[in-house]
């Protein structure tokens, strides 16, 4: 403190006009102008919020705070050209409208795979075993915090972008919003030893106590509650106020810094050393050596979890060596190094009123519990899933019965059971399942092999139809978000829309109403629909909506073929050759692309300018046409994602796993001994990076 402040004194006597007066502990008088002040303000504050929300150790009172942050406040709007959009009283927000921009990650988020017991868990423990050839590990354990997916990107030790999780590969940007969270560092300390650049993944979180009381007031003005605190905080971060976002309080915890963000090759010491950063790295990490430390792990936090300030609903294993991580690999969601043990969910009996049915955009129709109203994992449930027609008769059900209701991942309520003991004695007959369309009357019909039971009048059976439609402008589609269902729903029964190719007909003399106070959000729904014109082919073949198709599938199957026209006339068997493509998948897909209703779908689609091939990308050559490639290890003369780019200009295709369709490996240093061993099974050819560059030189 002497000497920052012996070093302000020496500056101010350059400039001694505009000056404040400070004392430091040994009440040594020095004097500071407005510019060195507020740097030195910015600073304390930094460090006082960093003791506050992160070490939970504060040194003074909230009262003197909020005087440093008043006095800061002042100064900056004295001194405008100071402005700084990392400075601490950028956390108070703006009342500003954002509209949030999407971005790409450089890494993809990806999802984990989920395990409920503990066979599953030795499952995964032994899979970890074998692919790294019995290599020995240990896994780091973790709590799973239900939040919203965050990707914090710093530059130069400064917060520059902050990035939601989205579909995986893009998300929206919502630094601003970010910023007001106080648990996030806008700037980390100097001499930290952090990288220049580096990205840290975590959960936005917002603490049960602020749920509650956000509900309370939102049940005091009479507005929707929030149903869980995940929900609450998606919303929250997702406002278009910053102002709105830094008054709810929303938390973070911070678990994952993925492209080797320090040059330790251990998950838990990256992390200890984030947390050294000034980070909120939850204390609960663990390193677990052996299988029956992770049960102990996990039993001890299945009751401890309880007693959080977050929410969570399970927990993280993850292999802690960055380099046998890499060696593992992924599959096409998600990396084979780690996985999420969820919780048992808690359950709760109610009698049971009714069952009602719902039709879907595919014609199923699912059967819908309707219960008295019950507490249960933090939220009151009314309604609960059946499934379909075989779980309700297994369960027997009969109107009046107490009936077991649990949340699925603690999000979905469902019905696991009967209470017979305390149900009433009742003559009613059992409940059977429905044989006509609630909605349409059409007689209902179950496929071989399926457990659902579908209405088989696609073309006029109202939710089917809306359903595609809704689907057809979802975020993961095309992206239309000025439209909701009830807009939809509304259009279709007006007669307005029958599909989704009729969107791009609208006008907005039809969307303002017959007085013209609608214009402006009229406009608005007719840009959005005009600007999903530019969606990627991938979204499109989503959005079209073609059964067993997901996310995953659609973007294989764009990637593959590269246009509409080529995936419609595509064989079965050029379909189950593509990887993560199976005779399911394929068969759908065949039977949708014969149907002349849906050409003349895609055609009208054609028509109207929605985007139908791939965008053209540079090519470099064709020394790699038609290979499927596996890149692995570290590199000397370019980076893992430099080579697969080049991969993809010079004509291949990346692979993340090795299959007998693997044409080859790309293979560096410390490329893992699993990756090998099952490339010398199949005979994959292993190829260096000097061998590599040397055949593509060859071809310019």
């Amino acid at each position: 403190m002497v000497q920052a402040n012996k070093a302000f004194t020496d500056a101010a006597k350059a400039n001694a006009t505009a000056c404040a007066i400070i004392f430091n502990p040994r009440t040594l008088l020095y004097i500071m102008t407005d510019t060195e002040r507020i740097l030195f303000l910015r600073e304390e504050l930094e460090r006082h919020n960093r003791n506050y929300y992160i070490l939970n150790a504060p040194e003074i009172s909230d009262r003197e705070f909020d005087a440093l942050m008043a006095e800061l406040i002042a100064l900056e709007k004295a001194h405008p050209e100071m402005a700084d959009p990392n400075s601490p009283t950028m956390r108070v927000g703006s009342d500003l409208s954002t509209d949030f921009v999407q971005v790409e990650h450089r890494y993809p988020m990806l999802s984990l795979g989920n395990t409920y017991n503990r066979e599953e868990v030795a499952a995964f423990w032994q899979r970890v075993a074998d692919g790294l050839g019995g290599e020995p590990f240990c896994l780091c354990g973790e709590l799973k915090f239900d939040g919203l997916g965050i990707s914090l990107i710093y530059e130069h030790g400064r917060l520059v972008r902050a990035v939601t999780r989205g579909d995986g590969v893009r998300g929206d940007d919502v630094t601003a919003n970010v910023r007001t969270i106080r648990s996030v560092p806008l700037r980390l300390p100097e001499g930290g030893g952090w990288p220049d650049t580096f990205e840290i993944r975590g959960e936005i979180l917002m603490p049960w106590e602020r749920f509650n009381a956000l509900n309370a007031e939102r049940e005091a003005r009479e507005e929707p509650l929030f149903a869980n605190p995940r929900n609450a905080a998606s919303g929250t971060l997702k406002s278009k106020s910053s102002a709105t976002v830094a008054h709810r309080g929303l938390d973070v915890r911070l678990y994952y810094i993925p492209g080797a963000g320090t040059d330790a090759d251990s998950h838990f010491a990256s992390l200890t050393r984030a947390r050294e950063w000034g980070f909120k790295v939850s204390s609960s990490m663990t390193r677990l050596q052996t299988l029956d430390e992770v049960y102990a792990f996990i039993d001890h936090w299945d009751e401890a979890r309880h007693a959080l300030p977050v929410a969570t609903d399970g927990i993280v294993l993850k292999v802690d060596s960055l380099r046998q991580q890499q060696d593992l690999g992924y599959t096409a969601k998600s990396p084979r190094w780690a996985i999420a043990y969820k919780f048992q969910p808690e359950r709760a009996c109610t009698p049971l009123i009714d069952v009602t049915y719902q039709v879907g955009r595919t014609g199923a129709v699912t059967p819908v519990a309707v219960m008295d109203p019950v507490q249960l994992a933090g939220t009151v449930v009314r309604r609960a899933s059946l499934h379909n027609a075989d779980i309700l008769a297994g369960l027997h059900l009969h109107i009046g019965d107490h009936v077991y209701v649990e949340k699925a991942g603690e999000i979905i309520p469902q019905i696991t059971g009967v209470d017979r003991a305390h149900s009433p004695q009742t003559t009613a007959p059992e409940l059977q399942f429905i044989t006509h369309c609630p909605i349409c009357g059409a007689p209902l019909v179950r496929y071989e092999g399926e457990a659902a039971t579908y209405c088989p009048n696609d073309t006029q059976c109202p939710p089917q139809q809306t359903g595609r439609i809704v689907h057809f402008i979802s975020r993961d589609a095309m992206n239309i978000m000025a439209l909701g269902p009830e807009t939809v729903e509304a259009w279709y029964a007006s007669g307005l829309i029958r599909d989704a190719a009729d969107l791009y007909s609208l006008e907005v003399s039809q969307l303002c109403g017959a007085d013209g106070t609608r214009e402006r959000s009229a406009r608005k729904v007719i840009q959005a629909i005009a600007d999903s014109r530019q969606a990627t082919f991938d979204r499109v073949v989503y959005a079209l909506g073609i059964r067993f198709v997901g996310k995953v599938a659609a973007k294989a199957l764009a990637a593959h073929f590269g246009s509409m026209e080529a995936l419609r006339h595509a064989t079965e068997e050029e379909l189950t050759g593509i990887d993560g493509i199976g005779q399911v998948i394929a068969t759908s897909v065949r039977a949708w692309m014969a149907d002349e209703r849906h050409q003349t779908f895609v055609d009208r689609l054609t028509a109207c300018g929605v985007r139908m091939e791939n965008e053209k990308t540079e090519t470099l050559g064709h020394a790699l046409d038609g290979l499927s490639i596996v890149v692995s290890g570290t590199f000397t003369h370019h980076s893992r994602e430099e080579y697969k780019t080049m991969i993809e200009a010079h004509g291949g295709r990346n692979v993340s796993s090795i299959s007998s369709k693997t044409s080859f490996i790309l293979a560096g240093d410390n490329m893992g001994p699993a990756k090998l061993a099952k490339a010398q099974k199949l005979g994959v050819a292993i190829v260096s990076e000097e061998e590599f560059l040397q055949r593509l030189q060859g071809e310019a």
